[in-house]
């Protein structure tokens, strides 16, 4: 039954390929996200606390929240403590629940609903006791609908104790996953596939091969919701690139803005360093490295901060891979951007070169494919990322998949030879039950390896 329901998606897919992008498209009615589940599952959760949301700027929190409010509520009240700092005189009053309410009320002129209204509070690290007041709102009030977000919440965060522990239910935003981009661009149907696929079932050539193409313009586009939408609207790579850029400038007028002083340069250099740490064949972050006399107790804080801004992924070593895996790191660790398209804008890659090909999945030491990889399986399974390395550094599995009580190599592969070493190294150590690749090949099980096409590899947890 499962091999019939495969083959008709793909059957399916025959349709949809004959259909023009432009008459698939409404901008505004395809960005819902994965997240939307989550928030509607928090809704109608007996237990609901105050939400708070957090992800790296620009990845769309704001828009899914509007979109949240505007669908499932009868009335939305939208308050940016960023925009309006007039906004934080309501919280510094008192912080009482009904008495921050009833100013709500006066400033919009509006009469609140608790189970009727959804109050959006963004940017909220901006108020210090707009923050704190969402652990009275939910010992006292619990019955309103409170989502609060905030880009650099996290950063805040970092020196704040007034932080309401055990109060808040808690969302993390990333970029738009491979899954979430082929929603956007209208390919539901692939969607399904993916989804739909088992050990047992090969992709069909052409839509493998459709769906490799499309892998490869998601990663000159990647996942911010501003590049997709100006692909979208403008189908234009080089527009795509320009706005990449611009969400990048952004991110540095934040480090400038909200970093000491002393500390700005730092991030500077450690964020702009980080390209070219991927693009090596060791890719391990040495802090030495980046420039003449650097030492780690200078620039710790700026890949701490950066991280806190949802801005990076850390990839911890470990040498010995036992359960739990957190419990045997050692001290070398990869860092990777939190949206592989600013990591290919970052480094100057020009999108022609990457379409042409296979040379994006090999040039740049399979950097964006790594880099892909982390993205994928941090936004998809919300693990903490792990890579082994034998004890003489000789032998590296890029990736330790997790799942109770199984620890999975996974190796990526960028080129067309998928011969591994490493894996080898791996399996003669410690014989795991699979060795699993991620590669450009199709979907494959031979013996105890399990090849995962890269563009599959969000369901990587329904196939071990």
């Amino acid at each position: 039954m499962v091999i019939l329901r495969t083959y008709f998606y793909q059957f399916w897919l025959y349709y949809e390929r004959t259909i023009d992008k432009s008459t698939l498209i409404m901008h505004d009615l395809i960005m819902k996200r994965s997240a939307y589940k989550k928030l509607l599952t928090w809704k109608i959760s007996d237990n609901r606390k105050p939400l708070l949301v957090q992800g790296a700027r620009q990845v769309g929190k704001t828009y899914l929240l509007k979109e949240f409010g505007n669908n499932e509520y009868n009335q939305m009240v939208y308050l940016n403590f960023e925009e309006d700092k007039s906004l934080g005189l309501f919280f510094n009053q008192n912080l009482n629940p009904s008495d921050i309410i009833k100013s709500i009320e006066l400033y919009k002129n509006i009469k609140i609903n608790p189970e009727e209204t959804l109050i959006i509070l963004d940017e909220i690290q901006e108020s210090k006791n707009a923050l704190t007041s969402l652990k009275y709102f939910n010992e006292q009030c619990p019955q309103y609908n409170i989502v609060a977000a905030g880009s650099l919440l996290g950063v805040v965060l970092l020196s704040d104790t007034s932080f309401p522990v055990g109060q808040v239910n808690l969302l993390e935003l990333f970029p738009f996953t491979f899954v979430e981009f082929l929603e956007a661009l209208g390919h539901h149907n692939y969607v399904d596939l993916i989804k739909s696929l088992d050990w047992n079932t090969e992709i069909m050539e052409p839509f493998h091969n459709k769906l490799i193409e499309i892998l490869k313009l998601y990663f000159i586009i990647g996942g911010m919701p501003e590049a997709i939408d100006i692909y979208i609207n403008s189908d234009q790579l080089n527009d795509v690139r320009h706005g990449q850029l611009e969400i990048l400038k952004t991110y540095t007028y934040d480090f400038a803005k909200h970093a000491k002083a002393i500390d700005i340069p730092r991030l500077n250099l450690v964020w702009e360093s980080i390209p070219k740490y991927l693009g090596r064949e060791n890719k391990k972050f040495v802090f030495s490295k980046l420039k003449e006399g650097a030492r780690g107790r200078d620039y710790e804080y700026s890949l701490t901060w950066l991280k806190a801004a949802g801005l990076i992924h850390f990839s911890h070593n470990v040498n010995s891979p036992k359960f739990p895996l957190k419990h045997y790191t050692e001290n070398g660790f990869k860092v990777y951007y939190h949206d592989t398209g600013l990591l290919a804008a970052a480094s100057n890659l020009p999108p022609k070169t990457i379409l042409e090909g296979t040379s994006l999945f090999v040039e740049f030491n399979g950097a964006l494919v790594e880099n892909y990889a982390a993205q994928e399986l941090k936004a998809n399974h919300l693990n903490d990322l792990f890579y082994w390395t034998n004890y003489n550094g000789k032998a590296e599995i890029d990736f330790l998949f997790e799942k109770f009580p199984s620890i999975y190599p996974l190796e990526i592969k960028a080129g067309i030879n998928l011969k591994s070493k490493s894996l080898q190294s791996y399996n003669e150590k410690y014989e795991p039950e699979l060795l699993i690749r991620s590669s450009l090949q199709n979907l494959k099980k031979d013996d105890k390896t399990l090849n995962i096409p890269l563009y599959a590899l969000s369901i990587i947890d329904n196939l071990v």
